[in-house]
């Protein structure tokens, strides 16, 4: 449920509560009970295996009690609070390694209160990563609508920085893992995706800059001789219209915001937040902790709601994936 102090505890209860009006597959929220009984009056039932979170899921929230954490306030996050996540996001991780649960949603966390308790990793992609045995460079982060799917090849650093991280080792790595993604996690069976150049109009033909032809250009060539097919560069300005990313699958753009402007002016309410190049599926709402309405019962549950129904999806499409040819 992400740091009990959140909006975690809230929208986690509000999407049991609109389970059958979205047909949610059974889930169980992992963390501090008190935090769901702090700002809901639902039922809730506590719960120790998976057998116990199906027998109560039609008629109470099943939440898989940690610890306590505390003399809770929402809206204040405290050390207690985020041990209390951090616990809880290696039991969901545990628990969906060893197969128990098909698929891990993560609450929002906050990294300052984590890292006030010792934490070290930038994120929780990082920290899922490193348990599941992958390299963090191989985890591939992706938001998904239903009209739009995005993946930043470059994260969480100045922009200054972007022009020197982004090389033909870094498109082609992650052009492979969202094309194995797009297969295995959405029965997609050969994808169709394109990439964003950097500079405007797609440098012009290197009258506005040089990544497009020396770079971006290289990696496109060296993916279509594996069989990846990536068209461009284009222009990013064209690139989001609809007529033109309606023909793609999946959109590869060279920093964040070139990726997370168009996908939340579109898909605010219902994006996912999602990781790839795991051997678990793990999906995220795409919103942080919002510290300042938590515990108004005004969080909407619509981003949390999407990323458990994508979860269920993803895993059926996987078993798909997985199930012997007849």
């Amino acid at each position: 449920m992400g740091d009990p102090a959140g909006v975690g505890p809230e929208v986690t209860a509000r999407a049991w509560a609109a389970r059958r009006e979205h047909n949610l597959s059974p889930f169980v929220a992992i963390g501090d009970a008190a935090a769901m009984t702090a700002v809901w009056d639902g039922p809730v039932a506590r719960v120790g295996d998976m057998d116990e979170v199906l027998q109560a899921f039609g008629d109470a929230l099943p939440v898989w009690h940690l610890e306590d954490s505390g003399p809770l306030t929402p809206g204040v996050p405290t050390a207690a609070g985020a041990t209390c996540a951090l616990h809880a996001l290696e039991t969901g991780i545990g628990l969906t390694r060893n197969q128990a649960s098909s698929a891990l949603v993560t609450g929002s966390v906050s990294k300052y209160a984590l890292h006030g308790i010792g934490y070290t990793h930038p994120g929780q992609t990082e920290f899922i990563a490193e348990r599941c045995g992958v390299t963090a460079t191989n985890a591939v982060m992706m938001l998904a609508g239903p009209t739009l799917r995005v993946v930043p090849l470059t994260v969480h650093i100045p922009l200054s920085e972007v022009p020197e991280r982004l090389t033909i080792e870094l498109i082609v790595a992650k052009a492979r893992i969202v094309a194995r993604g797009l297969k295995r996690d959405f029965g997609i069976e050969a994808p169709r995706i394109a990439l964003a150049g950097l500079n405007p109009h797609a440098g012009e033909s290197g009258q506005l800059g040089s990544e497009e032809e020396r770079i971006m250009a290289p990696a496109i060539a060296q993916l279509a001789e594996e069989g990846i097919v990536v068209d461009g560069p284009f222009a990013a300005d064209s690139l989001f219209a609809p007529a033109v990313r309606a023909n793609y699958d999946a959109l590869l753009c060279p920093y964040h915001d070139q990726a997370l402007t168009p996908f939340k002016a579109l898909h605010f309410h219902d994006g996912v937040n999602l990781t790839l190049g795991l051997p678990i599926i793990r999906t995220s709402p795409d919103h942080g902790t919002a510290f300042n309405i938590a515990g108004t019962g005004t969080a909407d549950p619509g981003p949390t709601i999407a990323a458990i129904a994508m979860a269920a999806q993803l895993a059926a499409a996987r078993e798909r994936s997985y199930a012997p040819a007849k």
